[in-house]
């Protein structure tokens, strides 16, 4: 899981194989330095990826707010282009409002270069965005891949052709991809021409020397090319967006790769183009046996998609891919077989299932493995979600209520919120399932700032969850015959416990902590079971926490926060922990300790950097700051602080935080200033905020750690 931490720019590795391509280069580099907008058009396969990636890293250096990199290629629709743009850039916006103001201000004073790869099938919503990207980022500029042009006012466009053929550049690819030496005479030359020096066509060729020689490939390839293009391919019909008809070589060299395929991994590439991100074996697995796929025929069918290079061997982590081509490629097959409608449904009930163990594994020692697996997959849980708001909405609000809190805690709210308004309106269940969306969709809320609309979903999500445990209950009773336990009649189950956790967030945030302290006291003094005893339990005895900090009783608040912690540390909870070292840290402060006030923030930092929280890292850095300051230290003080701004940017949102140390933030900001001279504070305020961040919460863990 790539780090929240901000860093100035992020693009993925080079690919080793990259060859040739100087000219192109160079004309890409040119044209980025005189406009704002560059397109890198061309047939599918021929390199337009690589070259951007290329370019991209190539002129870092000229953008004192670094390189992003954006791959479109996950999205199915424009609903969550925003989003993902915006996640691509680091923004974890939590600000209501329409979804492209705040990636506009994040963009708007900064000097970057945004690479949108394959823009293709969103051709019409990247112009739209990049339109108005580029009115309210003067300092942007964007560098774009796609099949054809996005059509916006300003924009340069350069064509990209194949490597020529009978040229080394082609040669070299064929070499480096096969492994090989190889000689310009001899049958590796003539396959270079006959695919025309299509870099994938020549990768995919290159997979079958290696299984079976240069000449019988070059003779299969005679075979196939000389045939006239209409009979080459006579099972498939393709889109000319897909397939432009000027350029049907690497449909012919993807489709002798397919008849090369054994059956089953024929059948596998169909039913494995429903995954529109990584994947894999057990993914893989769930969705794609059936018939004469199974656990058994599986992996080797798989290997063999690997070995002819259909499949992108596994990276670090076990996950596999195909390039977007070779996947539409698959999906036609798929739908000719009659098999799109069962598989999609397998891979939405694939995800759903792994959403609810998620879930469930939450409150104990697998929350973080089952909070970076959900991440991992968070390409595919969108598309099985958007799959489910069509054909299944009730299974809909199952798996986005299972995910909406961790995707809140990963910063992408507006995803959260966005499929928990669509899921409770399309969906007329009640019950466990509805209370627990609702709740997910308060939390939500609340972190976006939006209290009016999250006191209402509050109040809804307290209906739902007395609804529900009173039927469940009823429902027991009747079942028992009336003899159901006396003493469970009128108690609180996990649901309440939630809604009231809410409900005390809710208060917690808007400055009325004796609410807060109301509502959870209430529910807890009459629930069975301690805070070990499930998630809901353990929200319900931090909130009480915070309550009690915020109304003064300081060593009451740290008694049990210290406790709470113990706790989590033998469950190996790390969400909550991190959560009352914040508590810990603010009463330190509250107590005038700032030293154990700075441990326990460091302590925090450390917390929200490994759950890729960008909103606890900007809480955590202004306790520390303001510890720090409370301490003398105004330089670090100043330092952190500044740093601090620069996380509350990647938020989309202006610093806040809890009532009592937002006033504690400006009493001690204020003595740092007056200790080290206003001059001096703002000279090391501002380098730490134009610095790179990462590096600026690295110096700010440099320190004693908490006791």
């Amino acid at each position: 899981m790539r780090e929240t931490a901000p860093v100035r720019g992020h693009l993925p590795d080079e690919n080793p194989g990259f060859v040739g391509r100087r000219t192109e280069l160079d004309r890409i580099s040119a044209a980025l330095a005189e406009h704002r907008l560059v397109t890198v058009t061309g047939v599918g396969g021929v390199g337009k990826t690589r070259l951007a990636l290329r370019a991209a890293h190539r002129a870092a250096d000229r953008y004192p707010d670094g390189a992003w990199w954006t791959d479109l290629t996950p999205l199915d629709g424009d609903r969550l282009l925003v989003a993902l743009v915006a996640d691509s850039v680091d923004l974890s916006d939590h600000t209501p409002g329409m979804a492209t103001t705040g990636l506009c201000r994040r963009l708007a004073g900064d000097r970057l270069l945004l690479v949108l790869d394959s823009c293709e099938h969103l051709a019409e919503p990247c112009a739209r965005l990049v339109a108005e990207l580029l009115a309210a980022a003067p300092g942007l500029t964007v560098l774009a891949t796609s099949r054809r042009p996005l059509g916006v006012e300003g924009e340069r466009v350069v064509a990209l052709d194949p490597l020529p053929p009978a040229g080394g550049d082609a040669l070299e690819l064929l070499r480096r991809a096969a492994g090989e030496e190889f000689t310009a005479a001899g049958p590796a030359g003539e396959i270079c021409v006959r695919l025309d020096g299509i870099p994938l066509a020549l990768e995919l060729a290159a997979a079958q020397i290696r299984l079976q020689g240069a000449e019988a490939v070059r003779d299969q390839l005679g075979t196939r090319f000389d045939a006239p293009p209409s009979a080459r391919f006579e099972l498939l019909a393709h889109t000319e967006r897909v397939w432009p008809s000027r350029h049907q070589t690497l449909r012919a060299a993807i489709g002798w790769s397919h008849e090369l395929s054994a059956p089953l991994e024929r059948l596998l590439w169909a039913r494995l183009s429903v995954f529109r991100g990584p994947f894999d074996l057990a993914s893989a697995t769930a969705v794609c046996i059936g018939g004469p796929l199974n656990r058994a025929t599986l992996p080797g069918a798989l290997d063999g998609l690997v070995r002819a290079s259909v499949v992108r061997p596994p990276d670090a982590g076990g996950r596999l891919r195909m390039l977007d081509t070779i996947r539409a490629y698959g999906a036609t097959w798929l739908d000719r077989t009659g098999e799109t409608g069962t598989v999609a449904d397998r891979h939405a009930a694939h995800f759903r299932g792994l959403a609810r163990r998620g879930e469930t594994e939450w409150h104990g020692a697998r929350q973080l493995r089952w909070y970076r697996t959900v991440d991992a997959h968070h390409t595919d849980l969108r598309t099985a979600l958007d799959r489910l708001l069509r054909t299944d909405p009730d299974a809909a609000l199952d798996l986005i209520g299972s995910v909406a809190f961790a995707w809140s805690c990963r910063g992408r709210l507006r995803e959260a919120r966005d499929g928990l308004e669509q899921a409770l309106l399309l969906s007329g269940a009640r019950g466990r399932t509805r209370a627990r969306a609702l709740w997910a969709l308060g939390v939500t809320l609340v972190l976006q700032g939006e209290f009016g609309p999250a006191q209402e979903v509050s109040e809804r999500c307290a209906r739902e969850a007395r609804y529900t445990e009173y039927t469940d209950h009823t429902d027991r009773t009747e079942d028992a015959g009336g003899a159901g336990r006396a003493g469970d009649h009128g108690r609180p189950g996990d649901l309440t416990l939630d809604a009231a956790a809410l409900a005390g967030l809710l208060a917690l945030t808007t400055g009325r902590p004796m609410a807060a302290y109301v509502v959870v006291d209430h529910v807890l003094d009459a629930a069975r079971g301690g805070p070990a005893d499930s998630a809901a339990r353990l929200r319900c005895h931090l909130v009480r926490v915070f309550a009690l900090t915020g109304l003064g009783r300081l060593g009451e608040a740290r008694d049990r926060a210290l406790a709470l912690r113990t706790l989590c540390e033998e469950l190996d909870e790390h969400w909550t922990r991190t959560a009352l070292e914040y508590q810990l840290a603010l009463t330190g402060l509250l107590e005038g300790d700032p030293a154990t006030a700075a441990g326990h923030a460091r302590a925090m930092l450390e917390g929200t950097r490994g759950l890729g929280a960008s909103l606890g890292v900007a809480l955590g850095l202004d306790v520390l700051a303001t510890a720090l300051a409370a301490a003398g230290d105004g330089e670090r003080a100043a330092d952190v602080s500044g740093t601090g701004e620069a996380y509350w940017r990647s938020t989309g949102q202006p610093r806040r935080g809890l009532p009592g140390l937002r006033a504690l933030h400006e009493k001690y900001t204020d003595t740092a200033r007056a200790t080290i001279g206003e001059p001096a504070y703002e000279e090391i305020f501002v380098r730490a905020l134009t610095g790179l961040p990462q590096d600026g919460l690295d110096r700010a863990l440099r320190g004693p750690r908490r006791t």
